[in-house]
């Protein structure tokens, strides 16, 4: 039974403990059991928990099938509202309309456990950064956070920044998962505007390398000392007021997290949670195990682009498949050796193209998370262009050669032709503005798990890449640009009996002096086709001047462009799939 009181009876200071209605002339609160409205001093009412949750859901720690997609799904729902968090938080154009970001949860030995459906080559490689932590912080104390961006030390180039924050018991002295969120900060020093320099030769011309940094300590953020720490650098950030920004942002969506990891211990408890945590991965392990029966040994030599120099780059890549274990190794040996120029990609990044790769060939839907990689092998020979070695320049690599790797492996499996491998990565800035985007282009057609073939897509970002672009009209009102153009590039994927999916072209017309660049690939060697599909087309990238000249830029390239010029790009088609 439960007391009916008029709202207008109660003045300030009164309580009314549930269970209770609170009448009122045109709504009505209901007082649940455990709960207590309180009438604050400006006739509001407070309504606050008194009792202890009880915990409704008493399940076993064994894995049950339903409650293994339940979890499955809370745990993704987890970093899905993380991801929310940062994306009404956050203050730059890149992660706030572009959604250049990734949250994920992990255990408390930093091992991935969910994510959302965000950045693919973030998501593979943010248990190597939050293990980072875990390893160099053993004396962490309750209200640490800590941030990192080192592609030597888990993560992938400078403008990534991944902000890890552990989530303790209820005494403080234990942790019992972390919580992280990877944000793509437009700028953070560097030698050209936006943090993505064609000419860099060290990860230092790539802006402000921060390692193992404490962002919060003891529930206090650090603002001053993390802006000195932008500004320290030997070509520092250009906006360090919207890199603090940001990270706030990524601090409350690992606030976020946590709270809602909280929430799963109280319902289901703690020996339920940590066991689901085990189950999701080893449902993963087993879905890829099954995935791996149907496979055969394969390798492919992947050609690149030459490098600036004039040097080739491949990859190559071997897959062997030990039936009897259910698993398989993959082996980059003779892949081209440490560049001197910035398309070399870390090794989080390459296991990221491999744990993307298999967990596309599993048929359920299941979180991306560490059980994808436990049946493989990876074998990567030190100081390649796939595991560098410090200082080398790595910027190109994690957005560049990861996509390279991606299509490598895809060929190599005979599952898909080459997309257009490549994010068009164009920046353009001055002192005061910076903007970065990735262009989208065309998929590579190829064959579906009954043997059925199936054409490529036309127009859409693909891969180890999932961001958008930003709507023409926060562009315009945010930058001084008109986008003259954006079309589907037609005739641009490769024929076959399945073609491949189309690139597109993108005007952009500048309205004041700007250093714009460009990091790309495929302009010179077209993405391959697959079982005699043909290639895709090359991809373009053109400067129209005001004065009616045309610049054709290399695939890593820089300019600088005034009131009039247009920036010109044409991306790259998908590789056909079949003998059409």
């Amino acid at each position: 039974e439960a007391d009916f009181v008029r709202r207008a009876a109660l003045r300030p200071g009164d309580r009314l403990t549930g269970p209770a209605v609170l009448v009122e002339p045109h709504t009505s609160i209901l007082i649940e059991p455990g709960w207590q409205a309180r009438v604050t001093g400006h006739d509001h009412v407070l309504l606050r928990r008194i009792a202890a949750r009880p915990r409704r859901d008493v399940i076993g720690a064994d894995a049950d099938p339903v409650m293994l997609e339940v979890f499955n799904n809370l745990y993704m729902s987890i970093a899905e509202q993380m991801g929310a968090v940062l994306e009404n938080t956050a203050a730059s154009v890149t992660i706030k309309e572009r959604l250049d970001f990734s949250c994920a949860v992990f255990d408390a030995a930093g091992d991935l456990i969910a994510n959302a459906p965000h950045m693919p080559v973030h998501l593979g490689s943010m248990g190597a950064s939050v293990k980072a932590i875990v390893a160099q912080n053993p004396g962490m104390a309750p209200g640490d956070v800590f941030a990192l961006n080192a592609p030597y030390n888990g993560g992938t180039h400078l403008p990534d920044i991944t902000v890890v924050a552990p989530v303790w018991d209820d005494t403080g002295e234990k942790v019992l998962f972390f919580t992280a969120a990877r944000g793509h900060h437009t700028d953070v020093g560097g030698l050209t505007p936006g943090s993505m320099p064609p000419d860099s030769r060290t990860i230092h011309d790539e802006g402000a390398y921060i390692d193992n940094w404490t962002l919060v300590e003891a529930g206090r953020f650090r603002e001053a000392e993390t802006r000195a720490l932008f500004l320290a650098a030997e070509y520092p950030a250009r906006s360090p007021d919207i890199n603090i920004a940001d990270l706030k942002a990524q601090v409350a969506a690992c606030e976020k997290g946590a709270q809602e990891l909280r929430r799963m211990v109280a319902q289901f408890g703690l020996e339920v949670v940590r066991a689901y945590m085990g189950h999701v991965q080893d449902n993963a392990e087993e879905c890829v195990r099954r995935a791996i029966e149907a496979l055969t040994d394969a390798e492919y030599l992947y050609p690149m682009d030459p490098d600036f120099d004039g040097n080739p780059r491949e990859i190559r890549v071997r897959i062997t498949v030990d039936r009897a274990a259910r698993a398989a190794r993959i082996d980059f040996t003779g892949t081209t050796a440490q560049l001197a120029t910035n398309y070399n990609a870390p090794e989080p990044v390459t296991r990221a193209a491999v744990l993307y790769v298999f967990r596309c060939l599993v048929d359920d839907d299941i979180p991306m998370n560490e059980g994808v990689m436990k049946p493989l092998e990876v074998i990567l020979p030190r100081a390649t262009m796939l595991s560098p070695e410090y200082p080398a320049a790595v910027i190109a690599g994690n957005v560049e050669t990861s996509q390279a790797v991606t299509s490598a492996l895809f060929l190599a499996l005979g599952v898909q032709a080459a997309a257009q491998s490549t994010m068009n990565n164009t920046t353009w800035g001055n002192a005061k503005l910076q903007y970065y985007e990735t262009i989208c282009g065309g998929t590579g057609a190829g064959r579906l798990s009954d043997g059925s073939g199936h054409p490529g897509t036309s127009g859409v970002h693909s891969h180890m890449t999932n961001s958008r672009l930003t709507d023409p009209e926060v562009l315009e009102w945010r930058f001084p640009v008109v986008l003259d153009e954006f079309s589907i590039r037609e005739g641009s994927g490769g024929q076959g009996a399945f073609p491949g999916g189309n690139g597109v072209t993108r005007r952009i017309r500048f309205l004041e002096e700007m250093t714009v660049a460009i990091l790309s690939g495929h302009r010179i060697v077209p993405p391959p086709g697959l079982a005699g599909g043909r290639p895709g087309a090359c991809g373009r990238t053109r400067i129209a001047r005001a004065d009616g000249r045309l610049e054709t830029l290399a695939s890593a390239d820089s300019r600088s462009v005034g009131a009039g010029d247009v920036w010109w790009l044409e991306t790259p088609g998908g590789g056909g799939y079949g003998d059409g």
